[in-house]
């Protein structure tokens, strides 16, 4: 990792924000974008197109090494397009199934593993905005910047629920609470890089807060921050 390259991480549990926060920050700040959360999407959907049983985990580390992916920021301040293969796949991988087979597969040591290198190679000037579950805590640990979103479980499933019918994805919102419940527990037990906040990151609960508030609220650590470092 490049000490001279600034890593602003945003961490937090399913639903808190973070994609959308993450992309409004990157775009702002002129600095590419890491959604690590994709990238455990991206693997389930390469390996379901691939023929790879989810329960191959030698299989699944080696399609992970070498995942051909890329963020692409919109001038317009659109959602990022994410090509798998060089396809948009960006609907793809926001289903809830292929999200609950993305927390399996993030549960794999050895797939954590062939992706860590990937993660960091995108840390590139003139910075990088990192999104993700474990970003402060074990894939940039020197970060100049660490923040971990939080909102309640209700609020999380109702966002979800709207974001799917808002793109005429059917939904059941008391099913994507006990689906967002589960993820959460399961995130948080995991032997591997559980779901927590680092010690010195800033928490934000993003429960009360508009998407707005949420962005001025992260540029403002971020550019006070970064500002303390370079003194």
């Amino acid at each position: 990792m490049n000490a001279d390259i600034p890593v602003l991480t945003i961490d937090g549990p399913s639903g808190s924000g973070k994609g959308t926060i993450c992309a409004l920050v990157a775009r702002e700040l002129g600095w590419h974008l890491l959604d690590s959360g994709a990238l455990y999407r991206l693997v389930a959907l390469g390996a379901s197109r691939h023929d790879i049983d989810l329960a191959n985990e030698a299989a699944l580390a080696e399609y992970a090494a070498g995942l051909d992916v890329c963020f692409e920021l919109q001038a317009d301040g659109s959602a990022p397009r994410i090509l798998l293969e060089g396809e948009t796949v960006g609907d793809a991988i926001r289903t809830e199934a292929c999200g609950n087979a993305a927390s399996k597969v993030a549960a794999l040591g050895s797939v954590r593993e062939s992706l860590l290198q990937r993660q960091r190679d995108f840390q590139q000037p003139p910075g990088l905005v990192a999104d993700g579950r474990d970003m402060g805590t074990v894939v940039f640990p020197q970060a100049g910047v660490k923040i971990f979103l939080t909102a309640s479980v209700d609020e999380r499933a109702q966002r979800r629920y709207k974001q799917l019918k808002d793109k005429g994805i059917s939904a059941n919102l008391p099913d994507l609470l006990t689906e967002i419940a589960e993820r959460d527990d399961r995130d948080a037990q995991r032997s591997v890089s559980p779901l927590k906040p680092a010690a010195d990151a800033v928490m934000l609960d993003t429960t009360s807060l508009t998407i707005i508030e949420v962005r001025d609220k992260v540029l403002g650590l971020c550019r006070e921050r970064f500002e303390q470092l370079r003194q």
